[in-house]
């Protein structure tokens, strides 16, 4: 837990007090704690509720601090991606493991990261929310097929070479609403492109819908996709639109920190 700070900082004239003062906030922050109340925050940093109140909005305001349905405050997602773009080991399922934790709690669903592979869309973590048993089908370790799915089909959609050794006559038809016809695949995949996400519907689970957007290497090539999937039905209206635009950005901001990883 962070030291209590309430005086300015000494010794410098190039010290900001306020800005010590929101680290120092920040650092009540962590794994075992990541939510907190206004009087437990100022409880804990020894600092009075106005300044607490005050430094707690722009932190809000700037985007690294976020409030929950209850009124507590919690990380927002700059602070992770921060942090992971300057932990030069991480891998990019590190990167994007934070993400995936947001968009399972927030959402309910499961959040799947996957990478490309010859054979198909390879599953190499996920993380399950409330409503996980309906997708139970796919694991760690699972390969897809990349013309259904969420997941893999936006890896496809962005890929050129995927699309070379993947689009043929006769792909199979893993549920009756599987695209199967190559023209028809091209056309979807470009829209994909043009949207930034791809959206599927019972196309590999019956019952399951998905939202999947691409995270991209620093040549602009696919590095894996970031997905969340649930039953169907909740994939309509203001719900849909929340996670098509929670999950783009997940996608983005890996993106960026996957571009920063060092060459292996």
């Amino acid at each position: 837990m962070a030291a209590p700070i309430e005086q300015e900082a000494s010794g410098s004239r190039d010290i900001v007090g306020a800005v010590l003062k929101a680290c120092a906030l920040l650092e009540n922050f962590g794994a075992d704690r990541p939510t907190w109340t206004l009087n437990d925050l100022t409880a804990a940093s020894g600092m009075n509720k106005t300044t607490v109140h005050r430094l707690m909005a722009t932190l809000i305001h700037a985007g690294w601090v976020d409030r929950t349905g209850a009124g507590a405050y919690r990380i927002a997602m700059p602070v992770f991606e921060v942090g992971s773009a300057a932990l030069a080991e991480l891998d990019i399922r590190g990167a994007a493991k934070p993400f995936m934790s947001e968009l399972a709690t927030t959402f309910g669903n499961t959040a799947y990261l996957m990478v490309p592979a010859d054979q198909g869309a390879v599953c190499i973590d996920l993380l399950e929310g409330r409503n996980a048993l309906v997708v139970a089908g796919i694991t760690v370790g699972s390969v897809l097929p990349y013309h259904a799915a969420a997941g893999p089909i936006v890896m496809l959609a962005h890929s050129k070479a995927l699309r070379d050794r993947w689009i043929k006559a006769g792909l199979p038809a893993i549920t009756d609403l599987t695209i199967t016809d190559a023209d028809t695949l091209v056309d979807h995949l470009d829209h994909i492109v043009e949207a930034g996400y791809a959206l599927s519907n019972s196309d590999y689970l019956p019952g399951v819908a998905a939202v999947g957007a691409p995270i991209l290497g620093r040549d602009g090539s696919v590095a894996a996709s970031i997905s969340v999937g649930g039953r169907a039905e909740g994939f309509e209206g203001d719900a849909l639109a929340a996670m098509i635009e929670r999950v783009r950005d997940a996608a983005t901001r890996i993106t960026r920190v996957a571009q920063a990883l060092p060459r292996g």
